[in-house]
């Protein structure tokens, strides 16, 4: 059986949600002494960015795992 690429697709999609990620933290380091509301709304959309990261990561794993049980 031949092997399936992994899903790139899926992989750039949390690299985006992680270069997000790393934008809204440092906007509430930034942020941190001025505006502690714009600073915890944005460590909540972090937060939301990193779990929909780990979801894309989960899934590409999942998949491996599943063609390599196949195999």
């Amino acid at each position: 059986m031949t092997q399936q690429p992994i899903d790139v697709n899926t992989l750039n999609k949390a690299k985006a949600n992680i270069s997000l990620t790393q934008t809204l933290l440092t906007q509430a380091i930034e942020k941190s002494m001025s505006d502690t509301a714009m600073a915890e709304e944005a460590m909540k959309q972090a937060a939301v960015e990193i779990a929909q990261a780990q979801t894309s990561l989960s899934q590409v794993q999942s998949a491996m795992q599943t063609q390599s049980v196949s195999e």
